[in-house]
């Protein structure tokens, strides 16, 4: 699509004329003379949601991006913010967004005498492969698996709401980040570890549905903290949405602290 700028511009704190030009299909941005002042983007969910954001440096910029951003999408659009963040949530709620879906955002220890998971082990049968040593084939069948049961069971909507959009059939980019459960050379459960400079992220933790309830995702779990802290980590962050009282007990149940919520917002 052509870019095109807004034919109403306003005037900004600077007196120089605010305009809005749509950049790409998914990109805006705010020009407060030759100055850049705010951009905003949109990007789509595995699922299909429409996610948008606006980074802008006053409120002006911030409102006429929004506006001719949701002018230009269709309709149910996305968006997350920190629900600790009482400027930007009334924002959004300014523009017609009310709230989804809240994600509590947890601070867990590496400590196994702290996580209590000092004699976790495995189940019987069960060997955790460690970061960086699963094979892709395999790896790439148990992400497409779990990826199928979620659709089936409680859907994308219960998932870390910030996904970064794949290509159709790409769901495992990094197979690095992976630590894996298998047993007779079937992989059963995952972790995803992002290594971020100052603490490090779980961004997923899954069984397929017949290895639930063994003790699998607590033994992934054990293995990543422990590896965590014997290179020096103290601590790792984790998400889960509110309703998935089974991620919330794992993660409360060896220590981890709730110190926040995302609020997922949706303009219906």
């Amino acid at each position: 699509m052509n870019a095109s700028s807004s034919p109403h511009p306003v005037q900004g704190p600077r007196e120089h004329a605010l305009t809005v030009t749509r950049t790409a299909d998914t990109q805006w941005q705010a020009l407060d003379g030759d100055l850049v002042v705010g951009r905003a983007d949109a990007s789509n969910r595995p699922d299909g949601r429409l996610f948008v954001s606006i980074d802008a440096w006053h409120d002006a910029a911030r409102d006429r991006l929004a506006a001719t951003m949701l002018a230009d999408l269709p309709a149910p659009l996305h968006t997350v913010a920190d629900e600790a963040d009482h400027d930007a949530v009334a924002a959004w709620q300014r523009l017609g967004f009310t709230t989804a879906r809240r994600e509590r955002t947890y601070v867990v220890p590496t400590d196994p005498h702290t996580t209590g998971l000092a004699p976790a082990r495995p189940p019987a049968g069960v060997t955790i492969v460690p970061a960086g040593q699963a094979q892709e084939g395999p790896l790439h069948d148990l992400d497409r698996a779990v990826r199928d049961e979620v659709g089936a069971g409680p859907g994308w909507r219960t998932m870390p709401a910030e996904v970064l959009p794949r290509p159709a059939g790409t769901t495992v980019v990094d197979p690095s980040k992976y630590v894996v459960a298998q047993q007779d050379g079937r992989y059963l459960g995952l972790l995803r570890l992002a290594p971020v400079t100052r603490r490090p992220r779980i961004g997923l933790i899954a069984v397929r549905a017949e290895a639930q309830r063994r003790g699998i995702a607590r033994a992934l779990l054990a293995h990543t903290l422990g590896s965590l802290h014997h290179a020096g980590t103290a601590s790792a962050w984790a998400e889960a949405d509110e309703t998935n009282t089974a991620a919330i007990a794992l993660l409360e149940g060896v220590g981890a602290e709730h110190v926040g919520s995302i609020l997922e917002l949706v303009r219906r």
